[in-house]
């Protein structure tokens, strides 16, 4: 039989929605899957006492760890003394399970009222971190497998891919901003390109399937994203523009 003070917690604890609902969006892949599956684990963390940020620093850990992996793999996957699809699986459930943790520490520093200027530094810090990691991988087994790549292509990609991170964080407070504001269905299927979420599942879908034309993604995505990137400066310079005073 549980305590009497055990019982009270179990019944204080806020549900999976009440997690879910504080969630920041992130694109119809993210909040249909990651910021659920992020929901269950602040919930288990708000129940346990964790703190938010052990939540960032595990998403750090795990993201990062499963990148150090792929890239460790990517050599002997393309010769084939690994199989080639190994990358892919630790990629897939890595990166997975990682971003969901990333949802998950601003839903429990919400729900839980922990909130802070440090903390939000922490998470902004270690996305930044996971995301080098990621293209990394990315870019290893793409070279690995084509070794003819151009590494202009690599550079490209990589410092492109920053794009989203950066202009999330712009969109954050209370200057924000944005250049399409539906939340139409035919808008958000668009914007599926630009979904953290959908990306990565993508990529590690290719690393397991066809690790051979991770090249296609990666010039489309760095197409997207320099694309983004030029029209976010005409967006933002308009806009700042017509606030200028005369």
């Amino acid at each position: 039989m549980p305590s009497a003070t055990e019982v009270f917690v179990r019944s204080t604890v806020p549900s999976v929605g009440d997690f879910y609902r504080t969630n920041r969006g992130g694109g119809l892949v993210s909040e249909g899957f990651h910021q659920w599956g992020g929901a269950l684990f602040a919930r288990a963390g708000f129940r346990r006492g964790t703190a938010p940020t052990t939540l960032t620093l595990t998403n750090l850990v795990l993201g990062l760890g499963a990148s150090i992996a792929v890239i460790a793999l990517a050599r002997p996957a393309s010769d084939g003394t690994v199989p080639f699809w190994l990358p892919g699986v630790i990629a897939l459930v890595g990166w997975q399970v990682a971003y969901m943790l990333d949802c998950a520490d601003g839903q429990l520093a919400r729900v839980s009222g922990r909130q802070s200027a440090a903390g939000g530094r922490v998470d902004v810090l270690c996305d930044v971190a996971a995301q080098i990691g990621l293209v990394t991988a990315v870019s290893s087994v793409m070279l690995a497998q084509r070794g003819d790549t151009p590494l202009w292509l690599v550079a490209l990609f990589a410092g492109s891919w920053m794009v989203n991170l950066i202009t999330s964080v712009m969109q954050s407070g209370p200057a924000a901003a944005s250049m399409v504001t539906s939340r139409s269905l035919p808008v958000r299927l668009v914007k599926l390109v630009r979904d953290y979420g959908a990306v990565i599942t993508l990529f590690a879908l290719v690393l397991i399937v066809a690790p051979k034309w991770t090249v296609i993604p990666v010039i489309f995505f760095t197409a997207v994203n320099t694309l983004f990137l030029l029209a976010s400066i005409v967006f933002s310079a308009r806009a700042a523009l017509r606030a200028a005073p005369r």
